[in-house]
């Protein structure tokens, strides 16, 4: 059986509004293995950024409040101080923003930006450095990384900003990455190629991956399991042949009807579900996804239904008919 290198438990993400308090993630559970990625998918709205930020210990205790557990390779990261968890987030853990231009500064340097995590994390000195930034750009396939390094971040296009924050984010080998909607306004091939450079790191380095997107097609490309979040929830979790052979939940269901087929043209119009995610200051008593679901029954608008196993695989339903959507397929 695969290592265990980060386990989540319980995660309760909650920020005070003038509206009142608001929870984007309640109860979350997933772990990620050594070697592995995992998909976490869902609409926008849905807590997928929240939960990240959540594990990576970026939400400022000031505004909000994080409850749960939050394990890395043995370490319980939130019994750490505040001091030993940016440590470890920086060394043990990275994570890769959608936006590479407004995350990167714009007045320094590209690699003085990969040089300050080197300095902080490693015991390099400054010629092994120096060495080190270059190799990090030639293995993230850069060009010309001499170049590069001396470059402004406004002066590099979208896919190499985006090659030079994976270059940032392994530059201290950690044991896990999270990426936040890697490929977010990139063209095709472009994305083919971030996608397929996460692939080989991985394979290379042995660290487990989180994949943050709501794009199923990077799903089925690059994840061995995935978690579907709704409303903050996690509706359903399996593995990514199951989940798009037989997914359980119907919002599950109703995202992959919404994927655009392979025969589709421009006056074809696509599936969608209907109504809207619920607002967090108004959540339903029972069952979040009831007023969409086609399936809804009174039992789902009353009561709330809890995550439910099926089969042996671990394959995790939060669905009072859960048993029943196996049949529809």
């Amino acid at each position: 059986m695969a290592e265990t290198l980060l386990q989540v438990k319980d995660l309760e993400v909650s920020f005070a509004t003038r509206q009142g308090i608001i929870s984007p993630v309640r109860g979350v559970s997933f772990h990620v293995h050594a070697h592995e990625t995992l998909g976490i998918i869902g609409e926008s709205g849905c807590g997928k950024s929240v939960t990240a930020q959540a594990v990576m210990g970026l939400l400022s205790p000031r505004t909000s409040r994080v409850e749960g557990d939050v394990v890395l390779a043995g370490n319980a990261l939130h019994t750490l101080s505040a001091k030993a968890r940016r440590q470890m987030s920086g060394r043990d853990m990275a994570m890769i923003f959608q936006d590479p231009l407004a995350s990167l500064n714009p007045v320094m340097t590209i690699g003085y930006q990969i040089d300050e995590s080197l300095r902080l994390h490693t015991t390099l000195n400054r010629v092994q450095r120096q060495a080190k930034i270059l190799a990090l750009l030639a293995q993230v396939g850069i060009p010309d990384p001499l170049r590069c390094a001396g470059s402004w971040p406004h002066e590099l296009s979208g896919g190499m900003r985006q090659r030079v924050m994976i270059a940032m984010a392994i530059a201290t080998s950690p044991s896990l990455l999270i990426a936040d909607e890697p490929t977010t306004a990139l063209d095709a091939t472009i994305q083919a190629q971030i996608l397929d450079l996460l692939d080989e790191i991985k394979h290379e380095t042995g660290m487990g991956i989180v994949i943050i997107t709501h794009n199923l097609s990077v799903v089925a490309r690059l994840c061995q399991r995935v978690v579907v979040l709704y409303a903050g929830q996690v509706v359903e979790e399996t593995d990514v042949w199951t989940l798009f052979e037989r997914p359980r939940h119907p919002y599950t269901r109703a995202l992959l009807a919404a994927r655009p087929s392979a025969d589709h043209t421009p006056k074809t119009a696509l599936a969608e579900i209907g109504g809207q995610v619920p607002s967090l200051h108004a959540l339903p008593t029972g069952c979040t996804y009831a007023d969409r679901c086609p399936l809804a029954q009174p039992r789902c608008r009353a009561e709330a239904p809890g995550l439910c196993t099926l089969g042996g695989k671990g394959h995790q339903v939060r669905c009072w008919r859960a048993e029943e959507t196996g049949a529809l397929r």
